[in-house]
């Protein structure tokens, strides 16, 4: 544990993958949002409060994939796990993983044998179904 970390030192400003957790001092919740958020990386937060108000207003203002509230690293399969910014290269698990891997087509058939010309102008309503 590093305690009294500078907001602009390298432990603060790079992704560290590894038992380590970076203390660093705030004046107030808006001065912590603007520290957490004022770097490069995006891939994940905690916030630890005993306020279930507070939890929710910090973590929608925090610029990171994933945001855990009093719990830290917690893995679900059917949640999106990925992060923003320079951290961020598409989801994996959860629905949003299959984006990456499909793309999207719309198949019209017409089984009446009938054609709708949408610009005939004999004044009969246009309809494909």
């Amino acid at each position: 544990m590093l305690y009294d970390a500078d907001p602009q030192s390298e432990i603060a400003q790079e992704e560290v993958f590894g038992p380590v957790t970076v203390v660093m001092p705030f004046e107030d919740e808006d001065d912590a949002i603007r520290i957490a958020n004022n770097t490069r990386f995006g891939l994940a937060a905690s916030v630890w409060t005993g306020d279930v108000a507070r939890a929710h207003r910090v973590a929608s203002r925090l610029v990171f994939g994933m945001v855990w509230v009093n719990d830290h690293h917690r893995l679900d399969p059917a949640s999106p796990w990925g992060g923003f910014k320079d951290s961020g290269m598409g989801r994996e698990t959860g629905i949003e993983s299959f984006d990456h891997f499909t793309e999207v087509r719309s198949v019209t058939v017409n089984t009446t044998g009938e054609t709708a010309d949408w610009y005939q102008k004999d004044g009969a309503p246009k309809r494909l179904n």
